[in-house]
């Protein structure tokens, strides 16, 4: 099992390490999935048990100029490693002036993923900067615990406001509740609502757009008979919201949600070369 890899580019480099700072506030521990391709990023904390669940995919090409890897078998060709997201991000934080960047999977006293950073300096002899940071390897016969969630049969399926926007009303709404309720419908329309003893507050967003899921006769496939107008909702734990909106440091072009009324939440955040699906389950 190899892996060694490196990124020359700066701006290459400092698009991986926002994606890797949103996924350490998103995170605490995550698994780093390897393939020829792709590198991934899983958290799946058991959505039954009342955990969310993330999967951030980003195609290793966009990012790194070399890459190589071995798998644990020819017909298994990945490596699944548990890591603290937070010691990448530290680590890939002395980096931002970097000349290069390498990473490579090593086995000392326990195994690490080695970042060495090359620091510019003045002489002619470079500086450089080494993490070591321990990962656990994790065997073949748990990899089906980290496959991509499916996901379930959704009501409504809706573009999310600008998320700065959104990011401000939650922060708000959490002073004053535990939960938030999410509500759309196919017309373009979501609430985000708070209801307590003491008081009820909701924020209307319109002319969101719904994205086109549809099949041929231009009805969504979830929902073919579902009224437009009628809502799908949600009630979540609001700072599992809030850290969703808080963590994004990766501008995405497109994000959008999808709600199984009642059930869970399906956010989506899309950029060109790193996509992020977050599910929050709802609260009973």
């Amino acid at each position: 099992m190899r892996f060694r890899a490196k990124i020359v580019d700066l701006a290459c480099l400092n698009h991986f390490s926002r994606v890797v700072n949103t996924i350490a506030r998103l995170a605490k521990t995550c698994t780093l999935r390897l393939t020829i391709s792709k590198l991934y990023f899983i958290l799946s904390d058991k959505v039954a048990n009342g955990g969310v669940s993330m999967w951030c995919e980003l195609c290793q090409g966009n990012f790194f100029d070399e890459f190589q890897m071995e798998g644990v078998a020819t017909e298994h060709n990945e490596i699944y490693l548990e890591l603290v997201p937070e010691n990448l991000s530290r680590a890939l934080k002395t980096a931002q002036s970097a000349k290069a960047v390498k990473m490579k999977l090593t086995n000392k006293h326990c195994p690490c993923l080695r970042v060495a950073v090359e620091l510019p300096s003045l002489s002619s002899s470079s500086r450089i900067v080494t993490h070591d940071i321990p990962v656990g390897v994790i065997p073949r016969r748990l990899w089906n615990d980290f496959r991509e969630p499916s996901v379930p049969d959704f009501d409504v399926s809706i573009y999310l406001p600008v998320l700065k926007t959104m990011k401000s009303v939650v922060e708000r709404m959490k002073n004053l509740s535990n939960s938030i309720v999410i509500e759309a419908n196919l017309n373009g329309e979501m609430n985000l609502k708070i209801e307590t003893d003491l008081v009820s507050v909701t924020t209307h967003f319109k002319d969101l757009g719904n994205p086109p899921w549809a099949s041929e006769d231009g009805c969504p496939s979830s929902a073919p008979d579902r009224d437009l107008e009628s809502m799908a909702e949600a009630r979540i734990d609001i700072k599992k919201l809030q850290q969703l909106l808080a963590g994004q440091q990766v501008n995405p072009t497109k994000a959008l949600c999808n709600i199984v009324s009642k059930r869970i939440v399906h956010f989506i955040l899309l950029h060109e070369d790193v996509s992020l699906q977050y599910f929050i389950p709802a609260l009973a």
